[in-house]
């Protein structure tokens, strides 16, 4: 599927077994389906969705035994900043991923990352039109991750900027499409762009 016009994502079938920890630190065994991320004249990028064996599941830039020529900022993305995974309660077969956002600094080679944000804030650094892509697919929002009362609603359509939360993308249990492109809108873009491979994001 192409999310830019020139960057595309790719699930060529591979499944491979892991061994390693998981998000909540367990040493596990699993499966891990690998997606690919295209940009051309770019080395390729492998992206591991893992299923673990204790029922835990994560999105990761999968590094390789040998890490091809790039800039330091995007090398140590590699088995950094994971996206868990996990079932909402009472969620009624939905699941969710924190949007969180990975933040390059100026002057470091490793990338931060930030999780509260204004809904402005967050469209401002992953691209408002992506996030309306991801939502405009069946069954998935973008909503506050934590059920309170003080908590502005989610709207894309007129991102507020007063108030910091924490967002999570809310999809159906058997799309497996939806959380890839969420780790890469949240994760992997931000810091492609920081480093020259994509330009900056369309937030019309």
């Amino acid at each position: 599927m192409r999310l830019t016009d020139e960057l595309t994502l790719r699930r060529p079938g591979t499944r491979v077994t892991r061994h390693g920890s998981t998000c909540s630190g367990s040493t596990e065994n699993g499966v891990a389906t690998e997606w690919h991320l295209v940009l051309p004249g770019r080395p390729l990028l492998t992206l591991h969705d893992t299923r673990w064996d204790n029922g835990e599941r994560d999105l990761v830039l999968h590094q390789p035994s040998v890490v091809p020529e790039m800039p330091a900022l995007l090398a140590n993305l590699h088995g950094r900043r994971r996206a868990g995974i996990e079932a909402v309660p009472a969620g009624a077969g939905r699941l969710r991923l924190m949007a969180w956002t990975v933040m390059p600094r100026t002057g470091s080679d490793r990338a931060g990352f930030k999780k509260s944000l204004t809904t402005a804030e967050l469209a401002e650094h992953c691209g408002l039109s992506l996030l309306r892509t991801l939502t405009a697919r069946p069954g998935v929002t973008l909503e506050p991750a934590f059920d309170r009362e003080d908590l502005p609603l989610v709207d894309l359509e007129h991102p507020q900027d007063v108030k910091p939360l924490q967002h999570a993308l809310y999809f159906p249990k058997d799309d497996d499409e939806t959380p890839v492109m969420a780790y890469v809108v949240t994760r992997a873009m931000p810091t492609l762009r920081a480093v020259g491979w994509l330009p900056s994001p369309s937030n019309s």
